[in-house]
């Protein structure tokens, strides 16, 4: 099964059935992709899930990822600093490494940054290029 770090913007971008980006949302649920997080992006789901929308919806969602089969849960042990334009993104970065993700899927420009890295070699597509891979 394919393994991917969903950024939190394109996890906003993909949980209400109206979005065109949907499809990453059902693919999670119906158990064709594995979505990879650790604690500190479950806490960064949350707490901006709370701020665009309300606490009950933010625990859903986040019950959701938490309980489903496919997620796999990972506590990374070293941390690579790979984004120096925003260190906050390393999150999903070392999330990525440390359960063999095959994708990082982000619209963030600062992810660009790991396609000049050689090692840990990490591939980034946007929330449009997920359709591409499925």
């Amino acid at each position: 099964m394919r393994r991917i770090v969903l950024d939190t913007n394109c996890l906003l971008m993909c949980i209400f059935p109206n979005s065109p980006y949907h499809q990453i949302w059902t693919d999670f649920v119906e158990g064709r992709v594995a979505w990879c997080v650790s604690t500190e992006i479950l806490s960064e789901y949350m707490e901006i899930l709370e701020q665009k929308t309300n606490s009950w919806f933010a625990e859903t969602i986040v019950n959701a990822i938490v309980n489903n089969e496919t997620t796999v849960r990972v506590s990374p042990t070293f941390f690579f600093n790979l984004i120096q334009a925003d260190p906050d993104d390393n999150k999903f970065v070392d999330c990525a490494v440390c359960s063999n993700a095959e994708y990082i899927v982000s619209n963030d420009a600062h992810f660009r940054v790991l396609k000049q890295i050689g090692w840990p070699k990490l591939s980034v597509i946007t929330i449009d290029d997920y359709s591409t891979i499925r």
